[in-house]
């Protein structure tokens, strides 16, 4: 599995500007057979002032750019610390586009490319605690995520962060099949919402199961031997064809979360923030991530004069 560049390129070439930012890098490593696809375009991108960092993000070619913006509009009611919702959203008429706050992270897949392979099972359970406990919250505001996916989360020192809010829901309407779209991961998309059903919430269930069965072996529809022994049952219960079948979201934090870590858990109020601590993340991961950001913080101000709009 080839090495992503993870770092950011300014020197030398062509920068663009999207709204009130500058383009530094775009996030996510290029496209390439056989790589987990993502809903929307990435890039960390910075105010002409300097201040300001930001991840920006705008919709396929071709996507349905309102689809794209009433999604990232309702992110906003998105709460918790696992989430990454969008702050900033483009003018009525003009190009679309959202931000949200930079924070140092890789995707997921950049995350198995840097390491090398599958994550262990430490790192799937912290991934798994936190955007179980972040989809909980979601529903009880009523709130189906409809984006989750191994490219929406990104993996930051302090814990993951889930993106994407809405994709499936963005790249078609219900009613209308979304196999094969672009953007949409097939083995992350309930068989519900693949004929075009509605998304519910036990299809946000189903996507996680997907998404923590590729952190654990690269694939999100790996063969049940594959997975490591601890996790079969629980990842296996999420990908259950039938909605009914599926596990519910608390039971997945108890799965999880070892019980030895509720007296930090009633200190926190997180049950996940017990299984983030020092070591969670491999080392080349958190090397990585230091590495972007110190790249970040080299990027010369002056290289960042705006030169042309986007065409997105």
């Amino acid at each position: 599995m080839r090495t992503p560049e993870v770092g950011v390129r300014s020197g030398g070439q062509a920068l663009r500007r999207t709204g009130p930012y500058t383009v530094i890098t775009r996030l996510d490593a290029p496209s390439s057979r056989g790589a987990a696809p993502v809903p929307e375009t990435r890039y960390i991108a910075r105010s002409a002032d300097g201040d300001r960092t930001v991840l920006l993000s705008v919709p396929l070619a071709g996507a349905d750019a309102q689809r794209f913006m009433v999604e990232a509009n309702a992110s906003r009611y998105l709460v918790g610390p696992w989430v990454s919702p969008a702050t900033e959203l483009t003018q009525p008429g003009d190009a679309p586009w959202h931000a949200r706050p930079y924070v140092p992270a890789l995707p997921l897949p950049t995350a198995l490319a840097v390491h090398g392979g599958p994550l262990p099972e430490r790192t799937v359970r912290a991934v798994g605690a936190a955007l179980a406990e972040a989809l909980a919250i979601a529903h009880g505001q009523n709130l189906t995520y409809a984006g989750v996916s191994p490219a929406a989360v990104l993996l930051a020192a302090d814990g993951p962060r889930l993106t994407c809010f809405g994709a499936v829901r963005a790249a078609a309407p219900d009613g209308t099949a979304r196999s094969g779209l672009p953007g949409l991961d097939p083995g992350s998309l309930p068989p519900e919402q693949t004929a075009g059903g509605r998304p519910r919430p036990m299809g946000d269930v189903y996507a996680l199961g997907a998404t923590l069965a590729y952190a654990a072996t690269g694939t999100t529809a790996p063969e049940r031997d594959e997975l490591p022994p601890a996790l079969r049952t629980v990842i296996g219960r999420c990908l259950a064809r039938d909605p009914g079948e599926r596990p519910q979201l608390a039971e997945l934090q108890e799965a999880f979360t070892p019980a030895s870590t509720s007296p930090v858990a009633t200190q926190t109020g997180s049950r996940a923030t017990a299984l983030l601590g020092p070591g969670w993340l491999p080392a080349r991961v958190i090397a990585a991530i230091a590495h972007q950001s110190a790249a970040l913080l080299a990027s010369e101000p002056d290289a960042l004069a705006p030169t042309a709009r986007p065409q997105d």
